[in-house]
């Protein structure tokens, strides 16, 4: 594409910079496969004496995002931090107990994927059942590929109605599955918005998210940190937002658009990535 720097390779954006904010979900594996070349990526990159801290829209706080990486053969050699907006979240939340901005023992509703609790753990919340009970709503995942939205209106509706908050942890709208792209929390939580709830977003491409990362490998926001990413709405919007280079992964979401599509999708966003390459590879490159 013409809008946007396009470096031949991945080596030319690692030989640019010294730190870099990687997605995993469409850059790094699917869930359950890792793309090819992106351990050898990874491992290259580490090797050259650079940062990579991998940067993820996941509602799961670290430790399992790791254990995860580990089954698809990330091993933690391959990156020198992993920050999840669930864990930024965890952190806030933690801030805001201890302050008493919000009081221990307060009915949340946690709306995960595949039961996972590590969200709200440690907190000293109590769970609600439904949106009619809860006085402060968790959105960490999205089980788009076995619920329908409407079935998340109902459970959400009683709350919008009475103004509860909400706290979105993984802002992305689509998710990958296995059966392919589906609805992801961000979506949930739009849906939210639009029946009157308050959102509290975390995670890309909001500024919590990045200068956390920045303060755990005690970096400074600058274009000396590369972010790369597949999604134009969090990745590179996120990372050009507070004056981050970026460079958008032509896989996961965006593996079957269209060059005309992705440009349009770029206008739509008003940014344009410093690179564009096709997968997180080096390929042949040395």
């Amino acid at each position: 594409m013409s809008s946007a720097a396009n470096p031949a390779s991945l080596a030319e954006i690692v030989r640019r910079h010294e730190l870099f904010f990687v997605d995993q979900f469409g850059v790094l594996h699917d869930g359950t496969t890792a793309y090819p070349g992106a351990i050898d990526a990874l491992g290259r990159i580490m090797a050259a004496g650079k940062t990579v801290v991998l940067l993820s829209n996941s509602g799961k706080r670290a430790a399992a995002n790791i254990k995860r990486l580990n089954r698809l053969g990330f091993t933690p050699d391959l990156f020198s931090a992993f920050v999840s907006s669930g864990e930024v979240a965890w952190h806030l939340l933690r801030r805001d107990l201890d302050s008493g901005t919000m009081t221990t023992g307060a009915r949340c509703l946690l709306l995960a994927r595949d039961d996972d609790r590590s969200a709200i753990e440690g907190l000293g919340f109590s769970e609600a059942a439904t949106g009619a009970d809860a006085d402060v709503i968790l959105l960490s995942g999205s089980q788009g590929d076995r619920m329908a939205m409407d079935e998340y209106r109902a459970i959400l509706e009683p709350a919008a109605r009475r103004g509860v908050p909400c706290l979105c942890t993984n802002p992305d709208k689509i998710m990958l599955t296995p059966t392919g792209p589906h609805f992801g929390a961000g979506a949930i939580a739009d849906a939210y918005e639009a029946m009157g709830g308050a959102v509290r977003w975390i995670g890309k491409p909001y500024p919590e998210m990045y200068h956390y990362a920045l303060e755990v490998v005690q970096a400074e926001p600058t274009p000396a940190v590369c972010c790369i990413g597949d999604s134009v709405e969090h990745d590179i919007a996120g990372g050009a937002g507070i004056g981050l280079s970026t460079a958008l992964v032509r896989s996961g979401i965006l593996a079957e658009m269209t060059d005309h599509a992705l440009d349009g999708l770029l206008r739509q966003h008003a940014v344009r990535p410093d690179y564009i390459i096709d997968r997180f590879s080096f390929g042949d490159m040395q």
